[in-house]
């Protein structure tokens, strides 16, 4: 090391120390962690504080950016045919392994936890689609509707491009910009906290857990085929197609995203890692603003593969626990109804529970078998959330590849 020169220790490597510390503290020291909890809740706070704001200037940044309609429509029909794909595949992968480990067969139905207050998804798809226009730009901003947000900032953006005045155009493209710049600025400073507030938030995941040991061999072959598969299309699925499709190097994708992808192991929320994911796949990986600001943003509200997979795997589950077997065509309809529900179910309040009362809706199951798979749900979270987002930022390189951008880890 040259003289002088300070050695830096990588935001992954202080996420990564926060985890095993939290994990120890809620281990052993579970009744303190009261004097702990405000740093995570405080974190978790400053992400959510700069969500909304960081979708609308990025997105409206963005899109103004991208100039012609023509530009806006190629880059939109990519970015969802990829989404699409991506979470189809997801799913047809979690249907194979569940299929071959069948987890639910001889399953203690002994286990299950009561349900109280259970959301039943009585929304249609249609009316999932129709909720993405605000009635009131204000509510979703206080509201937290992401789809609806992006709607309004796509829309926006795309009529900031359309200004004849030239002036007014600029003016606008301009302040979008540095407003963009500022709240990145913000999300750096908020993610300067980020080994403290995962410290917190992992002790009191672990505080409240009586007998881990005894729930994960209860569940024991649920949680390895839930993890089995998302492994799979993480290290299989997504890599190949960094490999093949957006040629870059996946290990070096991995090492550049790996504080975002801890990030959302911590906080099981893609929203709340989506200032990280920016951050370092502009920074780390060389993606445009023009990209990366259009593709994750609107990639952390629908595009969730590993959450598509997992709400299909739980659904097959809780249908083998009951001992009811379902047909080719059944499994079809859950794999069509899981895709839908993956892209409406941001829209809604507590997502991850709708999108599997979607899928038992449809297809006739118990809903009460829910029960059964709610102790581990917290804990498969946060596997699935980093699938999630390491999706997005494939997304984002795929798409830019195909923009014919390069990028810092090219092969």
């Amino acid at each position: 090391m040259s003289k002088g020169k300070k050695f830096k220790f990588p935001l992954w490597a202080q996420i990564l120390v926060a985890l095993v510390l939290g994990i120890l503290y809620g281990v052993y020291l579970p009744h303190q962690v009261k004097y702990i909890s405000w740093m995570g809740d405080m974190f978790m706070r400053g992400l959510k504080m700069i969500i909304v704001p960081l979708i609308l200037t990025s997105i409206i940044s963005g899109v103004a950016n991208i100039g012609t309609t023509e530009n806006l429509g190629r880059l939109t029909l990519r970015t969802f045919t990829y989404y699409i794909l991506s979470s189809l595949v997801a799913i047809l992968t979690g249907l194979f392994f569940v299929n071959l480990l069948k987890p639910g067969v001889g399953a203690n139905l002994g286990l299950k936890q009561k349900v109280t207050g259970l959301p039943v998804a009585h929304q249609s798809f249609s009316d999932l689609i129709v909720n993405i226009v605000p009635a009131n730009i204000f509510e979703a901003f206080v509201k937290g509707n992401m789809l609806q947000v992006i709607f309004f900032a796509m829309l926006f953006g795309f009529f900031v491009s359309q200004l004849k005045n030239e002036q007014h155009r600029q003016i606008l493209t301009d302040f979008f910009n540095a407003a963009f710049e500022v709240i990145m600025k913000i999300t750096q400073f908020v993610i300067l906290f980020a080994p403290f507030g995962i410290f917190a938030l992992i002790a009191v995941i672990i505080s409240k857990q009586n007998d881990l040991i005894g729930l994960f061999k209860s569940l024991g072959l649920y949680i390895l085929t839930v993890f089995l598969a998302l492994s799979f299309h993480a290290f299989i699925t997504l890599p190949t197609v960094l490999r093949f499709i957006s040629r870059v190097n996946p290990l070096r994708h991995f090492k550049a995203m790996s504080d975002a992808l801890l990030m959302a192991f911590s906080t099981a929320s893609s929203g709340a890692t989506l200032p990280v994911t920016m951050d370092r796949i502009q920074n780390n990986v060389g993606v445009s603003n023009k990209i990366a600001s259009f593709t994750l943003p609107l990639g952390a509200t629908i595009n969730m593969d590993g959450t598509a997979l997992y709400e299909l795997v739980a659904a097959m589950f809780i249908a083998q626990a009951y001992g009811i077997h379902l047909s080719f065509g059944q499994q079809f309809i859950a794999v069509f109804t899981a895709l839908l529900a993956s892209i409406g179910a941001a829209a809604v309040p507590m997502a991850g529970l709708i999108m599997i009362t979607i899928v038992l809706s449809t297809l006739g199951l118990p809903l009460e078998g829910i029960g059964l798979i709610l102790a581990v749900d917290r804990f498969l979270d946060m596997f699935r959330t980093s699938v999630n987002v390491l999706s997005d930022s494939v997304a984002a390189v795929t798409i830019a590849r195909m923009e014919g951008e390069k990028f810092k880890i090219d092969l």
